[in-house]
């Protein structure tokens, strides 16, 4: 790779991340403010909580794409086996664990992807959950969690109006 190639790929890679990082900020953004309660609060018939999706995130999304399928750290990937269903946080987590489990695997997930370049191929695939791969490169990987996190972050804005009416960025 020529440093021409390398810059532009470190000046995508900052784009990709700073949008990733709006969308963090949002997900933990539209929950301030509540309290345990309301964010273990089933809020669908599913019965998916707020603090369920968080967790979903932290380990499903911010884990699983990068440390296991990016870099293929044995941890991450061992890890899968521990989760039976990251949307149910049990009653004896406490609430700030969770949230505090979704900043800290952001950091290591900024981590991983600062130090890769876009076109980077994966470390590891799920074939056992997905199949064939879809995604090929770090740019896909991150599209992709930007896409889930951005999608997951609407849920969030619904959720929280249906809690308490507050809005996203609605002054009221």
């Amino acid at each position: 790779m020529t440093t021409t190639t390398t810059a532009a790929s470190n000046a995508e890679i900052r784009a990709l991340l700073s949008v990733l990082d709006g969308q963090r900020r949002h997900v933990l953004g539209i929950l301030d403010g509540l309290d345990a309660e309301a964010l273990r609060r089933p809020v669908l018939p599913s019965g998916w909580s707020c603090l369920g999706l968080v967790q979903h995130l932290a380990l499903d999304v911010e884990r699983f794409w990068f440390r296991a399928v990016v870099t293929g750290d044995p941890a991450a990937i061992e890890a899968l086996d521990d989760i039976d269903d990251a949307w149910q946080v049990p009653s004896d987590v406490p609430h700030t664990e969770v949230l505090d489990r979704y900043r800290t695997e952001a950091d290591l997930s900024d981590t991983v992807i600062t130090a890769a370049a876009a076109d980077a191929p994966l470390a590891w695939w799920p074939h056992h959950l997905f199949g064939e791969p879809h995604l090929h490169t770090v740019r896909d990987v991150l599209l992709h969690v930007i896409t889930e996190t951005a999608c997951h972050a609407g849920h969030l804005d619904a959720a929280r109006e249906l809690i308490d009416g507050r809005r996203w960025l609605v002054l009221t």
